[in-house]
This record gives C-alpha cells, sequence and structure tokens, in this order.
C-alpha cells in the first residue's frame, strides 16, 4: 500500500507585491494540478466503484 503526502504549505497573509502575486500564482497552480489528479484517478474506477462512494460518472466531469 502506498501513502501520499497531500499537506501543501501555508503562506502567511498580508504579503504584497511580486511576492503575493508569486504565492497566489503558486497556489492556482496547485489547486489545477490536484483536481486534474483527481480526476484522472477517479476516471480509472469502475460504475459499480464510483457508485460504492457515492459518485456518478457524471459527478467525476463535473470536478
Amino acid at each position: 500500500m502506498a501513502a501520499f503526502d497531500t499537506s501543501r504549505p501555508t503562506y502567511a497573509a498580508g504579503h504584497k507585491g511580486f511576492g503575493a502575486f508569486a504565492t497566489t500564482l503558486i497556489a492556482a497552480v496547485s489547486a489545477w494540478n490536484d483536481t486534474r489528479m483527481a480526476r484522472k484517478t477517479l476516471s480509472k474506477l469502475t460504475d459499480r466503484e464510483l457508485d460504492d462512494i457515492g459518485l456518478t460518472r457524471g459527478d467525476v466531469d463535473a470536478l
């Protein structure tokens, strides 16, 4: 069984200038990648496996 570390570092609020832009950009890319990976993983499941966790194929597409 594999274990994945999914925690992300938090950044202090109140940054201004380029640091705030970079932090926002990194957070946006990270969120996009997390969603992409979840969609890819869920799309590999069968309809029965999705039903077991309370999802449908349409729910996966809506991510």
